[in-house]
């Protein structure tokens, strides 16, 4: 669908980007985290952490939606997401 105009809250509703973080000495290798991404940015991996668990790798951090449900899901709190909030620049009187 094609808008005629730009709407006013465009800054605020755009996807802001993300940073997913994964601390391997707590993840023990559920797969809840991949599982239950709607995108897909997760998946397990042979590698093994320091406890001789299976690890998480993040595959495509772009397609990432910032929703944190790997963050809800993970039952040892290894994993967080962290949003990154852009400087709005002061608009010029031409702007306005």
């Amino acid at each position: 669908m094609k808008l005629w105009r730009k709407p006013f809250d465009v800054a605020d509703k755009a996807p802001k980007p993300v940073t997913v973080h994964i601390n391997v000495d707590r993840c023990k290798g559920c797969g809840y985290c991949a599982e239950f991404c709607p995108r897909g940015v997760l998946k397990m991996t042979d590698e093994l952490s320091p406890r001789g668990y299976n690890l998480v790798k993040i595959f495509d951090q772009s397609k990432c939606l910032g929703c944190s449900l790997c963050q809800a899901m993970c039952p040892e709190f290894g994993i967080y997401v962290t949003t990154e909030e852009k400087q709005e620049e002061p608009m010029t009187h031409a702007e306005r």
